[in-house]
């Protein structure tokens, strides 16, 4: 019999199934930070993330039997954790419309973090720069364009993984990586001192 650590994704989600919630525990272990990773750049902040996480592992523990197997566990987990993204986005949004004309600046978010720790003077005015108008253009982004580049740029997801994470076909996942890459450089050429 192999350990618990050795299971595949699906033998865990098997047997947790059947009741054995140290088998999810595996499957938390494996799968945390992944998960945190595309909710801290969904959400833009690491309080915002944790939650997500929590409520990721919540819902999939709640929807394991839903689990078939067609995609990968991975896969089926980090649609969960999109859904999860977009319903505190939403949510936030929300919140901030109800007690907007106050006239106050938005706090810093997880694109400050854009320049390099030891950058040269020159090298971090442009990657401030190149903060200040990335993070408005992610939020312009349409929610399935936010999804797919985030998935495609900092996840290292394929087309197909993005296309069953969204649940779309691939061409309409490919097509969504590509209108989020053409918005962004046109959002960005200011700071390449670039213009159309």
């Amino acid at each position: 019999m192999t350990s618990r650590m050795e299971w595949t994704d699906e033998a865990a989600a098997a047997e947790t199934r059947k009741g054995d919630r140290n088998a999810f525990r595996v499957l938390v272990d494996r799968h945390s930070r992944p998960v945190f990773r595309l909710a801290y750049r969904m959400t833009g902040n690491e309080q915002d993330a944790e939650d997500v996480v929590q409520e990721t592992f919540l819902r999939a523990y709640k929807q394991i039997g839903q689990f078939d197997g067609r995609s990968s566990f991975s896969t089926w987990l980090y649609r969960i954790c999109s859904n999860c993204s977009l319903d505190l986005i939403r949510a936030r949004k929300t919140r901030e419309k109800q007690r907007e004309p106050l006239g106050e600046e938005k706090t810093t978010s997880w694109i400050d973090t854009v320049a390099t720790r030891a950058p040269d003077p020159e090298r971090l005015t442009h990657s401030s720069h190149i903060a200040r108008l990335l993070g408005p253009a992610m939020e312009q982004l349409s929610e399935m364009e936010r999804i797919a580049f985030t998935l495609r740029h900092f996840e290292g997801c394929n087309v197909e993984e993005i296309a069953r994470t969204l649940g779309v076909q691939q061409n309409a996942a490919k097509h969504s990586v590509f209108r989020a890459v053409q918005k962004l450089r046109r959002a960005l050429e200011p700071a390449w001192g670039v213009t159309r």
